[in-house]
């Protein structure tokens, strides 16, 4: 008598299917506890200001083609953002869209880029 040496293969991807489907209600079940906590009482906008720093991105995302310094780069193609004369909507515009050569960031969060625009007119 010989055995099908399908079955346990079947079986065994039955009982896969079973654990990714029950382990994804766990998961939502679990995404709506984690959206409904709130640690130390900060809402999510206050906490994504603390946790975005303008520096540091300025320093990942500009020096490339800003120059170290941010006082232009890239044979004078880069502006210097040092006393930038543009205000803070050109500076949003700018960044969410590009201009010249310059693509758009991906920065779409208005928070993020209230605190971008900031750093970049507070370098003298």
């Amino acid at each position: 008598m010989s055995k099908n040496p399908v079955v346990p293969y079947i079986l065994i991807f039955a009982l896969g299917i079973g654990l990714i489907f029950f382990m994804s209600l766990y998961g939502l079940d679990q995404k709506k506890e984690i959206a409904n906590q709130s640690e130390d009482g900060k809402t999510e906008e206050g906490a994504a200001v603390e946790d975005f720093d303008a520096e540091a991105v300025a320093q990942g995302k500009c020096i490339g083609c800003h120059g170290g310094d941010l006082t232009g780069g890239m044979g004078g193609a880069a502006p210097s953002l040092v006393g930038t004369s543009l205000s803070k909507e050109d500076i949003h515009n700018v960044i969410k869209n590009g201009q010249g050569n310059m693509p758009p960031q991906g920065i779409t969060d208005d928070v993020e880029l209230d605190a971008l625009a900031d750093y970049i007119l507070s370098l003298k």
